[in-house]
């Protein structure tokens, strides 16, 4: 196992720290990030029909974890206020039927990724879905929140 990274947002003195990314080149970075809720077949027909009584649950859950993509600045906070320039938010419904698949990308040019914003927007996907669909399903479990991949790639030069 190796050992653990040295953590970026804690000075010399152990106390935490905005990392200053100002000396970092502007690059094209892309973060996907993926999660799942599990819920009971019936209240998979409940969303897949449209009967949820508080409206249309993956319209909605979609919105809110894109919103919160853009809002991920103010909620955690070392976390640098990052004007994205693009995120999706997909559900998938696998054969099993007992559970709903999250997947988040987030995208930006910038000095930093934007890892955070894929997980926020998986993350408050999730909790959407939950709380339109708590009354009728008590047993929902939100797992798997996790990044798939992260990519920079520099931009190219301007002639």
């Amino acid at each position: 196992m190796n050992p653990p990274a040295q953590l970026s947002h804690l000075d010399a003195r152990g106390e935490a720290r905005m990392v200053d990314v100002s000396a970092k080149p502007i690059q094209l970075r892309v973060a996907v990030a993926c999660g799942e809720i599990r819920v009971q077949a019936a209240t998979l027909e409940l969303i897949e029909t449209n009967a949820v009584a508080k409206g249309n649950v993956l319209a909605t859950a979609r919105l809110a974890g894109i919103m919160a993509a853009k809002k991920t600045g103010d909620l955690i906070p070392l976390c640098h206020p990052l004007p994205i320039t693009h995120c999706e938010v997909t559900f998938d419904i696998p054969a099993s039927r007992d559970r709903i698949c999250i997947t988040a990308s987030a995208r930006i040019a910038a000095q930093t990724g934007v890892e955070m914003e894929a997980l926020t927007a998986v993350s408050v996907a999730a909790l959407t879905i939950y709380d339109m669909c708590k009354a009728a399903d008590k047993t929902m479990e939100i797992s798997g929140v996790r990044l798939v991949s992260k990519t920079k790639t520099p931009l190219p030069v301007a002639v």
